[in-house]
């Protein structure tokens, strides 16, 4: 069985929009923002990424206006990203809710590098943390 592909167009469009809601957190301070940004990479890391919000908006708004592609990537090293992504925005909204600013601060501002990096250049950092582990880690069932 072969595993899930996905348009890599998706992604990048949802890292658009992460950075954009990292940044209102880090201007603003306001960690509901954050908490949400932590059930939205929740949900594409441990649900999948076909039940992603931002992946959702793509499949349903974008990618008609954009045509298909033949283009086509393995699902799991965004899906892995999606769940580094979601321990960084955890500990910056425990930060935040701990009375730690500057925890929730920094925290926020990896993932928004992270994001960011995806949005403007197609570098994604969780993808290649996966491909790295992937390479020293032992293979199982195959």
């Amino acid at each position: 069985m072969s595993a899930p592909q996905i348009d890599p167009r998706g992604p990048r469009f949802g890292a658009w929009i992460t950075t954009v809601v990292l940044a209102v957190v880090l201007v603003t301070g306001w960690w509901p923002v954050l908490a949400l940004q932590t059930i939205v990479f929740a949900i594409g890391g441990f649900l999948g990424l076909q039940y992603a919000p931002y992946g959702l908006l793509y499949r349903r708004f974008v990618a008609p206006r954009l045509g298909p592609t033949d283009e086509r990537e393995d699902a799991a090293p965004p899906q892995f990203a999606q769940t580094v992504g979601f321990v960084f925005a955890l500990v910056g909204t425990i930060g935040y809710l701990a009375g730690l600013p500057v925890l929730g601060i920094v925290a926020t501002a990896l993932a928004l590098v992270a994001a960011f990096l995806n949005a403007a250049f197609g570098f994604c950092l969780g993808c290649e943390m996966y491909l790295i582990i992937r390479r020293f880690a032992p293979a199982t069932g195959k």
